[in-house]
């Protein structure tokens, strides 16, 4: 399962925002197999507007991805600083890193 999210983030909360972002993707990707990959970026020239490149082994991982005490508080603890939010599922075509 792949999808890209579309975040945008009161510019005021921000660093707050980045911090818990940044706490959930490393437990997510430490502690679950299911979680493939996680990448998140945001505009340079409007850092508020963030967007995270989700892959997971399967729409069960996803699902139990998101019940997860990680999950939970980073989604609690952001709700107050997101302005905007779009999932958009995506088909991958060709994932690769080095």
């Amino acid at each position: 399962m792949v999808r890209i999210a579309e975040i945008d983030v009161d510019p005021a909360q921000l660093p707050a925002y980045t911090a818990l972002l940044t706490e959930e993707i490393a437990a997510s990707i430490g502690r679950e197999p299911g979680v493939m990959m996680l990448h998140a970026v945001s505009d340079k020239e409007r850092p508020h507007h963030i967007r995270l490149l989700e892959v997971y082994a399967s729409r069960a991982a996803y699902e139990t991805h998101i019940q997860t005490p990680h999950f939970l508080k980073y989604k609690t603890g952001t709700l107050a600083m997101v302005t905007s939010l779009q999932l958009i599922e995506v088909d991958p075509i060709f994932l690769a890193s080095k």
